[in-house]
C-alpha cells in the first residue's frame, strides 16, 4: 500500500541545513534548497523555450522528464552531501566507482522512496544506472544548463571575496566551458545575458528569493528562505498528486505552481499570517499591490519581448483569473473555470486535456512546508513562543484537510 511517511517529508526538508561553497568565503549562507529551487525555476523558462513547436503530448513528456530528473537529482545529492563537486565529478569519470556510490545511494534511498510508489522508484533506479551515453536527451541538457546556470549565479556572489583563493581561479572557466557545451539549448544565451532580457531579470529576480528569510522575526534553526519554501512546496506537491493519481499534466501544474506560488514576495516581502490578518483590508491591499507589481516588473516584460508562453503559464500557476493561487482549477475550451472544491477536480477533470490543477492541495502542501519549518526548528533546540503558536494554529486549520485518499491529521500526528 503506497503512503507518504513523515521521514520522506523530513528527507525532502533536510536540504535546507545543507551549506554549499563551504570551504569558501560567502556574502551570505549558500544552501542546497535554495539552490535547487533556483535550478527547477531556470529548468522551467528553457522547457518553455524548447518545447515551443511541440506537440501538448511531447511537452508534457519532457516536462514530467525534467521534474524527476531534478527530483532524483536532489534525492541522490541529499545522500552523498559530503561528496565536493570536483571529487564527485572524477567518480563519476570512472564508470566502475560511480556504479558502486550509485548502488550505496540507491539502498539509503529505497526505504524513503520505494513505500510512496513503486513505478517512482523503478523511474529513480533506471535514472541513476542508464549508461551515460544514454543521459544526453533535450530533458537532461535542460536540467545541466539550469544546473550550471544556478551554480555559476552563486559563484558570482563568492568570487568577489575569494581572490586569494587559487581553486577560484578554476571554477570560473569551468562553468563558462561546460555552459558553452550547452548553447544548442534555446534560452541558454539569454538566461546568461545578465538584465539584458526579461527572461535573464526573471531568473535573476527569482534567485534573490533566497536573501528573503522567512519568519524573519523569529529565530530558527534551519533558518529557510522564500526560495527554499517554494522548492518544498512544489516537491511536496508533485508528490501528494502523484500518491492522488494525478494526470500528467496535473502532476506538472501542481509542481510548477508550488514552486511560484510566493514569486510576489519579491515585492512585498514575507508577510506572517497574524499580520495578513490583523486588518481586514489589508489582505486585499497585497493582493491588489502584488498584482500591480508582478504585471510591471515580471509580466508585462516577458509578454513584451516575445515570452508571451512563459507569461500565460506564469499567470495560471499564479491564480490571475481567479484572484488566487489555491483554487482548483481547470481549462474547458479555453477558459479558466474555478472549480467547486478537490472532488470536482479529482472526478470529472483529472485528464492532460483540461489542464487541471490543484489549489486546496498546493495550499495543504505549503502549511505542511510552514508546519515542517517551525517542527524542525523545535526540534533543533530554537523554539519561541511564535513558533508554538505557529504549530498549533496549522494543526488546528489543517488537521481537517482530506483530500481525496489522503488525510492531513493522521500524517500531523506522526510529528508529535
Amino acid at each position: 500500500m503506497r503512503s507518504i511517511r513523515k521521514s520522506l517529508l523530513q528527507f525532502i526538508f533536510s536540504g535546507a541545513s545543507m551549506r554549499r561553497w563551504n570551504d569558501k568565503l560567502r556574502p551570505v549562507e549558500l544552501f542546497e534548497l535554495d539552490k535547487q529551487a533556483h535550478k527547477m525555476i531556470a529548468a522551467f523558462l528553457l522547457w518553455q523555450q524548447n518545447t515551443a513547436g511541440m506537440t501538448d503530448e511531447q511537452q508534457r513528456s519532457i516536462g514530467i522528464d525534467i521534474i524527476e530528473g531534478g527530483l532524483f537529482d536532489y534525492l541522490y545529492r541529499l545522500i552523498i552531501t559530503d561528496i565536493k563537486p570536483p571529487v564527485f565529478y572524477r567518480i563519476k569519470a570512472n564508470r566502475e566507482h560511480y556504479q558502486e556510490l550509485t548502488r550505496w545511494a540507491l539502498g539509503e534511498l529505497e526505504p524513503r522512496i520505494r513505500p510512496l510508489d513503486e513505478a517512482l522508484w523503478q523511474r529513480l533506479t533506471a535514472y541513476h544506472t542508464r549508461p551515460a551515453e544514454e543521459a544526453d536527451t533535450l530533458a537532461d541538457r535542460i536540467l545541466s544548463a539550469a544546473h550550471m546556470y544556478a551554480s555559476r549565479w552563486e559563484f558570482c556572489l563568492i568570487e568577489p571575496l575569494n581572490g586569494f583563493d587559487e581553486e577560484i581561479k578554476e571554477i570560473g572557466p569551468s562553468f563558462n566551458r561546460r555552459l558553452l557545451a550547452l548553447k544548442d539549448v534555446e534560452g541558454v544565451n539569454e538566461l546568461l545575458a545578465g538584465s539584458g532580457t526579461a527572461l535573464a531579470r526573471m531568473a535573476n529576480l527569482c534567485g534573490q528569493l533566497r536573501f528573503q528569510i522567512r519568519w524573519a522575526q523569529t529565530p530558527r534553526v534551519p533558518a529557510t528562505s522564500v526560495l527554499g519554501h517554494m522548492f518544498i512546496v512544489a516537491v511536496y506537491s508533485y508528490l501528494f498528486s502523484l500518491y492522488l493519481d494525478g494526470c500528467p499534466q496535473r502532476r506538472i501544474n501542481d509542481f510548477y505552481c508550488g514552486l511560484f506560488h510566493d514569486l510576489a514576495e519579491l515585492l512585498t516581502r514575507d508577510i506572517i499570517t497574524p499580520v495578513k490578518r490583523s486588518v481586514a483590508q489589508l489582505p486585499e491591499i497585497i493582493h491588489q499591490y502584488e498584482d500591480e507589481e508582478l504585471h510591471s516588473r515580471i509580466l508585462d516584460p516577458l509578454e513584451q519581448e516575445g515570452y508571451g508562453r512563459i507569461r500565460e503559464r506564469l499567470d495560471y500557476y499564479l491564480g490571475l483569473s481567479t484572484r488566487s493561487e489555491f483554487n482548483d482549477t481547470c481549462r474547458v475550451d479555453g477558459r479558466i473555470l474555478k472549480l467547486d472544491g478537490f472532488a470536482a477536480l479529482n472526478g470529472e477533470y483529472n485528464s492532460d486535456d483540461f489542464d487541471p490543477k490543484d489549489g486546496q492541495l498546493i495550499k495543504a502542501c505549503d502549511t505542511l512546508a510552514a508546519f515542517i519549518e517551525a517542527y524542525s526548528s523545535i526540534h533543533n533546540g530554537i523554539g519561541s513562543p511564535h513558533l508554538y503558536e505557529a504549530m498549533a494554529r496549522m494543526r488546528r486549520e489543517a488537521g481537517s484537510i482530506r483530500l481525496g485518499s489522503f488525510s492531513m491529521a493522521p500524517l500531523l500526528a506522526d510529528f508529535d
